[in-house]
């Protein structure tokens, strides 16, 4: 059976530079946010309804796996879909 290289020592000292620039870099950027008042990727600020249009109508087809939004209540017309449900109905409040 073959024994394992030993480690060199330079590794250990290289892996420890690459985190401290890493670490580095992460500082600066979130520097520079803090100072130009921007907010991060996973800061970002979403609507109170995750970007939907309040009026807007959600209907699933389970056949198809498909989602439609509508203006209005009426059932969406699609050729060869008739089995929507609705999923989402603005003029309900939302459940908590």
């Amino acid at each position: 059976m073959a024994q394992r290289r030993p480690m060199y020592r330079g590794d250990r000292r290289r892996k420890e530079d690459q985190r401290k620039a890493k670490q580095e870099a992460k500082r600066a950027r979130k520097a520079e946010r803090r100072e130009s008042g921007a907010s991060g990727p996973e800061m970002v600020e979403t609507g109170g309804l995750h970007g939907q249009n309040p009026a807007e109508f959600i209907w699933f087809s389970p056949s198809n796996g498909r989602t439609v939004t509508t203006a209005s209540a009426s059932v969406p017309t699609v050729p060869g879909v008739d089995d929507w449900q609705l999923l989402s109905d603005p003029r309900l409040p939302p459940a908590r």
